[in-house]
């Protein structure tokens, strides 16, 4: 089923009505999606759960789409037409630092729930106004931090002096977090974290961190960087002569070098952004770096819709786009499935009050694994097992995702072994 992304920011699904052709009884699920700007590779997964779905689910609700343009600004105005041109009693979204607590907060406003997912749920919850619509499925900053110590430690055993390769935004703020962060829960693991002044994104130069990271010691380094700022850091470091035995990184490089070659730049500065993706030397700067694994076609989860398994949505995926699969794609499914019971549980469908509190109520099996609304860390949270994983050279893609550590992760089969990261060739 196509889609269409009109200039006014419209993503209309085929065969779906649009305002005046609402069927009637059949409540509205609206979905702000990236399908332009700096996000929009992130938001093909959403966009292709829209397609696959909305003629399974004929009948009990309508998808309806509206392009974030990658920014605060148009995700709020796709929540506002969402709302008040196609009747969205629920809004769906994921991923963007700027871009999901701007549709959170236009929700709030309208007085319709949002579900959202691909955001450490501290810096959700925690970061933004008090909310009261809103719902919201992930992992924990504290959790990316038990992960990545469990890796660092494979690396090379405990006591790590682990080097900060955190931004001056929000991602670096949140990491950095005394109580709520990254850093209590590293720092619990018995590791020395050393964390230089913030840079800014895009970094130009990361001169000064290296210079720290060498000063202290460091063997190891953990990042939020975009691909980008990541492949400025590895030329520097290798220039200088810091080789780290490892480097773990969240956020961009969750996601595949064909993805992150052109995410999470800028327009300003869009030459240099190019050039530190691919790493400037024939390799991304995924290269043995390891990341967190939320969601993999390896993972033993099947839909709560369908049956679907991880391993068939991901080939699925692979198949209608030509693209490699990307880690949210099992969350973006999730969410739909979401929806779908939500609606299906509330006492009325169409009131927005009765929506939220059926999501308050649910725990259900998706294929992104359990998900539990009543036992979240906090209200209107559910969260997601994390694995440790690696960019490793692969057989179907350049490099692909290995699950290297699966203790976080019961049923997860391990693909190989964690590799040195080594310096980029």
């Amino acid at each position: 089923m196509d889609q269409t992304n009109g200039d006014d920011g419209r993503l209309t699904t085929a065969g779906a009505p649009g305002a005046g052709g609402r069927p009637a009884g059949v409540p509205a699920v609206g979905v702000v999606v990236a399908r332009t700007g700096r996000l929009a590779g992130l938001g093909d997964p959403l966009a292709y759960v829209m397609d696959l779905l909305a003629p399974r689910l004929r009948g009990r609700l309508r998808l309806v789409g509206r392009d974030s343009r990658s920014t605060a600004e148009g995700a709020r105005r796709a929540v506002r037409e969402l709302v008040e041109v196609e009747g969205a009693r629920l809004v769906l979204t994921l991923a963007g630092t700027e871009v999901l607590p701007a549709v959170a907060d236009a929700c709030e406003e309208a007085g319709v729930p949002c579900l959202s997912s691909t955001f450490p749920w501290q810096v959700y919850h925690y970061g933004g106004a008090r909310r009261r619509w809103t719902y919201h499925f992930c992992w924990g900053l504290d959790d990316i931090a038990e992960t990545f110590a469990d890796l660092w430690e494979a690396a090379g055993g405990t006591g790590r002096t682990v080097g900060c390769l955190w931004n001056d935004g929000p991602q670096g703020m949140w990491s950095r977090h005394t109580t709520r962060g990254f850093l209590p829960a590293a720092r619990a693991r018995g590791h020395r974290l050393v964390d230089p002044a913030g840079y800014r994104e895009p970094a130009t130069g990361l001169g000064g961190h290296v210079a720290a990271f060498q000063e202290a010691g460091v063997d190891v380094v953990t990042s939020a960087a975009t691909g980008a700022d990541l492949g400025v850091f590895r030329r520097e470091a290798a220039a200088r002569g810091l080789r780290p035995r490892l480097i773990t990184c969240s956020r961009w490089l969750a996601y595949p070098p064909s993805t992150t070659a052109t995410a999470g730049t800028r327009a300003a500065g869009t030459t240099g952004a190019a050039t530190g993706a691919t790493g400037g030397a024939g390799e991304p700067p995924q290269a043995n770096v390891a990341t967190l694994v939320y969601w993999t076609p390896a993972h033993p989860y099947r839909s709560s819709l369908d049956g679907t398994t991880a391993a068939e949505l991901a080939e699925g995926y692979e198949r209608a786009t030509g693209n490699q699969w990307l880690q949210p794609l099992g969350l973006a499914y999730a969410l739909v499935e979401v929806a779908a019971h939500a609606l299906a549980t509330a006492g009325d469908p169409t009131a927005p009050a009765s929506v939220a509190a059926a999501l308050g109520a649910t725990r259900l099996e998706t294929v992104a694994g359990p998900l539990d609304w009543t036992s979240g860390p906090v209200p209107r949270i559910a969260t997601v097992r994390l694995a440790g994983g690696q960019w490793q050279r692969g057989r179907h893609h350049p490099y692909e995702l290995v699950v290297v550590d699966n203790r976080g992760l019961e049923g997860l089969p391990v693909g190989g072994e964690l590799l040195p990261t080594g310096p980029l060739r």
